[in-house]
């Protein structure tokens, strides 16, 4: 308990990574459940491509409005909202009948209002770091929330490879809803929206934070949508991570059917296979946090922040183009998940600068940004097995390096410092960012 009081920033942070994992499983579990929907309901690929969107498209659409509700109304209520929400809408994917004559209108209905309850997760931690975790700690803290994405991701797939092989994809879904249920009931009992109204937070915790908080962390009016959509850096963190969604997507939809389908591997080889992109990314996302940080502190946020992003991203395409044409299988596996790791060195990145520019704002700031990442998730969940048909697999992924490699160069017009300094602008008297109310 005494560890706890000092440091409940953390435990919070470290709760976020439970959910983050979570929330992710849903994303391993249609993948794998994939192939036994095509049976059951009479889907092609393609098909099987919409209803990947389908989530991805509510989840993207929701994205600013969700960050503005944990701007308004907290991120411990509004993140306990979603994750109900996200239990619920998972089981009902698992009850939709097979014989239904409408079952594909059924199922996109469902995956995309599971997506719209589920936007509310990053933005709602986004905006909960802006308030608990000092400047020079967000680079971990946000690695150590997406860690969790690599984390879900990785454990899920041979758990769930067992449960649809001995009890069939329903339960897996069934299953994760309960899961993510409880997770959700403990975050409403531990989280609190400030330091100051956690009662197990010491004085010397709450001085700590209030220190290292940005000089925008203290503002308590919200940003109007027209000094977000006007700001440049906003705009190149956005597009670069409608690149970033690109690629991403493609290891949550395609890769564990790529790994089977595709390149013939066994269903247990596929699972231990698409573990290894997901284990990349939680350690990447850890390792990423830290080194921004350290850069942050030695060399300031345009080289920690801006510039590790650009080259982790850059990296990423090296890895991708060269996985797409590797002739062994298992090579080819072990070099693309290397893509994916690098890929979350950056992740961190994009977080802990829009938590930085925005302050009380963060949370739909980061949700403007993340649905530029899910935008480009979605395009990808139906448009990669269109090319695979038309051009061959290696052209999809080749096509996800050439974004990937557009990210890179976007980071280049970023400047966390001016950003930050915009921001303070448009929230200054007078201005036209200026909106009435303080959040609770």
């Amino acid at each position: 308990m005494n560890i706890f009081r000092k440091r409940v920033r953390w435990f919070l942070i470290g709760w976020m990574f439970v959910i983050s994992a979570i929330a992710y499983l849903d994303r391993v579990n249609i993948s794998i459940a994939g192939p036994s929907l095509e049976r059951e309901f009479h889907l092609q690929h393609v098909q099987l491509g919409w209803i990947f969107s389908a989530f991805v498209l509510g989840y993207a659409l929701f994205q600013a409005p969700g960050g503005r509700l944990a701007d308004r109304f907290g991120p411990r209520n509004i993140l306990t909202l979603g994750t109900v929400w996200w239990a619920v809408f998972t089981a009902l994917t698992a009850v939709v009948p097979s014989r239904l004559v409408s079952a594909l209108a059924v199922l996109l209905a469902v995956r995309f209002l599971l997506g719209t309850g589920e936007a509310v997760v990053y933005p709602a931690s986004n905006r909960l770091v802006a308030s608990w975790i000092p400047s020079q700690e967000r680079g971990l803290a946000n690695g150590l929330i997406f860690a969790g994405v690599g984390a879900g991701a990785g454990v899920a797939p041979p758990l769930i490879t067992y449960i649809v092989l001995h009890q069939g994809w329903r339960w897996s879904f069934f299953i994760s809803s309960l899961i993510g249920l409880a997770a959700g009931v403990i975050w409403y009992v531990l989280a609190r929206d400030q330091p100051e109204n956690h009662a197990l937070v010491t004085d010397g915790e709450r001085s700590f934070i209030r220190a290292g908080l940005p000089a925008s962390g203290g503002q308590t009016r919200t940003l109007s949508w027209r000094a977000i959509f006007a700001s440049k850096d906003v705009a190149a963190i956005t597009v670069s991570y409608f690149c970033y969604g690109y690629v991403a997507y493609i290891f949550f939809s395609w890769f564990f059917i790529y790994l089977s389908a595709v390149r013939g591997l066994d269903l247990k080889s596929s699972s231990h296979y698409a573990m290894l992109p997901f284990l990349a990314m939680a350690s990447c996302s850890l390792l990423g946090g830290w080194l921004s940080d350290l850069i942050t502190q030695r060399a300031g946020k345009r080289a920690g922040r801006c510039g590790l992003a650009c080259g982790s991203m850059a990296l990423c395409t090296v890895f991708i183009a060269l996985g797409a044409y590797a002739q062994d299988v298992r090579l080819a596996g072990v070099v693309l998940a290397g893509g994916a790791g690098a890929l979350y060195l950056s992740q961190s990145s994009f977080w802990s600068v829009t938590s930085e520019i925005a302050g009380s704002s963060a949370g739909t700031v980061s949700g403007v940004m993340n649905m530029g990442g899910q935008i480009g998730g979605a395009l990808t969940a139906s448009l990669t097995p269109l090319i695979a048909k038309y051009f061959g697999w290696e052209t999809s992924f080749f096509v996800a390096a050439a974004l990937c490699s557009l990210g890179a160069l976007l980071w280049l017009m970023v400047n966390a410092e001016r950003g930050l300094a915009q921001m303070q602008q448009a929230l200054s008297p007078g201005s036209a960012g200026r909106t009435s109310g303080a959040h609770p």
